[in-house]
C-alpha cells in the first residue's frame, strides 16, 4: 500500500495559498501597468522597459501568474473538468486578448498589444489537453522551452510572423508581450508542480487552513484575476484622463 500519511485528503474548493500569491502578483501587475501608462502618456519619466532590475522584477511577477495558472489547471482537471472545457476557456480568453489588441491599436499604431498575456493564456489553455497526462515530461520540456526563450531574449529577426513564438522583429515595441517562448515552459513547470503538490486535487502538504474574513478579503482578488486584469485598463486610463485630460486626450481618436 502506498504511503499517504503526508497527503491532506480533505477536498477544498480553493486553496488560500494559491489565491494569496495570485493577489500579490495582481498588486504588482497593477503597479507596473500604471507606471507604464504614466510613461506612455508622457506624464512621468517612469520608463519601465529598460531598467535592469525593474525589467526582471516585472517578469518575475508575471511568472508567478503563469506558474500558478499551470498549478491551478491541474487541480481543476483532477476534479473532473473535461478537456474541451479548457479549450473553450482558452478561446474565450484569446478573444479578450484580441479585443485588447483592437483597443490599444486605437491608442497607438506602433505599440499596440500584438501578443500579450491574454493571448498567451488563451493559447496555453488550448494546448493544455495535450500535456495533462504528463508529469516529468512537462518538467523537462518546460525547462527546455524556458531555456530557448531566455536564449531568444535580446535577439531580433527580419520577419514579424513568429513574434507569438518569441521571435521578435527588429525595433519591436509593444505595451504587453508574452510569447510562448519562454512562458509556456513556465506554464508546463507549473503543471508539473501542480501534480506533485496537489495530487488528485488535494493538498499534499500540511498548512494551516484560514477561514477568517481577513484572509477572505486578501484572497478575493486572486479568485478573480481575469476580471481584475480587464478592469484595470479602463480604470487606470479613466483616472489619468480625469486628472490629466490635456495630456491623455490626444492619444484617443475621438
Amino acid at each position: 500500500m502506498a504511503d499517504t500519511t503526508h497527503i491532506n485528503t480533505t477536498r477544498h474548493n480553493r486553496f488560500w495559498e494559491i489565491d494569496l500569491l495570485r493577489t500579490i502578483a495582481i498588486v504588482g501587475m497593477i503597479t507596473f501597468h500604471t507606471l507604464d501608462l504614466l510613461y506612455f502618456f508622457d506624464l512621468y519619466p517612469t520608463n519601465m522597459l529598460y531598467g535592469f532590475w525593474w525589467w526582471w522584477i516585472r517578469r518575475v511577477n508575471a511568472g508567478i501568474f503563469i506558474f500558478l495558472a499551470g498549478v491551478a489547471l491541474t487541480i481543476t482537471y483532477s476534479r473532473g473538468k473535461n478537456m474541451s472545457g479548457f479549450m473553450l476557456r482558452g478561446l474565450k480568453i484569446f478573444g479578450w486578448g484580441m479585443a485588447l489588441t483592437l483597443i490599444t491599436l486605437l491608442i497607438s499604431r506602433t505599440e499596440y498589444i500584438r501578443f500579450g498575456i491574454l493571448h498567451f493564456f488563451g493559447i496555453a489553455f488550448i494546448l493544455t489537453p495535450f500535456f495533462l497526462r504528463f508529469r516529468f515530461i512537462n518538467l523537462i520540456l518546460g525547462i527546455a522551452l524556458l531555456a530557448a526563450g531566455i536564449y531568444l531574449w535580446g535577439t531580433s529577426f527580419d520577419f514579424p510572423w513568429l513574434l507569438w513564438l518569441g521571435l521578435k522583429p527588429h525595433y519591436f515595441r509593444t505595451l504587453d508581450y508574452f510569447p510562448l517562448l519562454p512562458w509556456f515552459g513556465l506554464f508546463l513547470v507549473g503543471m508539473f508542480f501542480g501534480k506533485i503538490l496537489y495530487p488528485q486535487g488535494n493538498r499534499r502538504f500540511n498548512i494551516h487552513e484560514f477561514n477568517d474574513p481577513v484572509t477572505s478579503a486578501l484572497t478575493f482578488p486572486g479568485r478573480h484575476p481575469l476580471v481584475i486584469y480587464l478592469a484595470q485598463w479602463p480604470t487606470v486610463i479613466g483616472v489619468l484622463l480625469l486628472l490629466f485630460p490635456a495630456k491623455v486626450l490626444p492619444y484617443f481618436p475621438f
